[in-house]
């Protein structure tokens, strides 16, 4: 069954814990659930739409959704496959954990334990053998999920905004910086700098690095380009830079991320 068609399901119950593993290519519009959702993500990229920033998930890594939190799903690559549990939330205020979304490189642990669970599906009640295996994933997360990655894209509707983002990103491969951009749009560099800032809540700069971040994931993932090419494409000068920018941000070289698409 699909994420789409189980929505009803989810929440039928309120102790229960739902189990689903999709292989999925679609956009699942804007939904919610009263129970908190774990997602591990497998063989491509998903992106999660969340008030005012698009949460990016690549392969090998997971990600939390607490209760009643509206949000968009797409995944955009037709070999990905999500693996999400959804736990009951009556017990969600012993950790401040189940309270925020965040994205987290799996461990070897918690992959096992979600490997394990691929021969379930739909609702696991509180009388199953199986529950108590479901529940310790829960009781576990906070302790293991340490290691926030912070690929959270923020966007905004401000009018002149989103033109200087999507002239960025189409531009992604040029040397962009705050003076060439302001130039371009008419802005002085304090008013521009003042205006992400004030609508995205981060600098020019994190900006940039971030979207090259991103669309590095997409190609790594998603493209046969070399380390080399795909450096240049994202607008890094060498393929060290941008190696060494990738580190920071995933803790693993370039060539070490692209087995994941595997």
């Amino acid at each position: 069954m699909s994420l789409i068609a189980s929505l009803p399901d989810i929440d039928r119950e309120e102790r229960s814990i739902y189990v689903l593993h999709e292989k999925l290519e679609r956009l699942i519009p804007v939904h919610q659930h009263s129970k908190g959702q774990l997602s591990y993500v497998e063989g491509g990229i998903a992106y999660v739409h969340i008030q005012n920033k698009t949460l990016v998930i690549p392969a090998r890594h997971y990600f939390w959704i607490p209760p009643c939190l509206p949000h968009i799903l797409k995944v955009s690559h037709s070999a990905t496959v999500l693996r999400s549990i959804f736990f009951y939330a009556f017990d969600d205020d012993k950790n401040p954990f189940y309270g925020k979304v965040g994205i987290y490189p799996i461990n070897e642990l918690l992959l096992q334990m979600i490997k394990h669970s691929e021969q379930w599906e739909g609702q696991i009640r509180p009388d199953d053998d199986r529950y108590q295996f479901l529940a310790t994933v829960k009781n576990i997360l906070p302790e293991i999920s340490t290691r926030v990655m912070p690929m959270a894209l923020p966007t905004t509707d401000h009018e002149r905004m989103v033109t200087v983002l999507s002239f960025i990103e189409k531009q992604i491969a040029e040397p962009h910086t705050l003076d060439s951009i302001s130039d371009r749009f008419g802005f002085s560099n304090r008013s521009l700098s003042r205006l992400f800032r004030s609508t995205l809540g981060i600098s020019f700069l994190q900006y940039l690095k971030l979207l090259r971040m991103v669309k590095a994931f997409e190609m790594i993932l998603g493209t046969d380009m070399s380390m080399t090419a795909i450096a240049y494409a994202v607008g890094y000068h060498s393929l060290s830079s941008f190696s060494t920018a990738f580190h920071q941000f995933t803790n693993l070289s370039p060539s070490s991320f692209n087995r994941y698409k595997s």
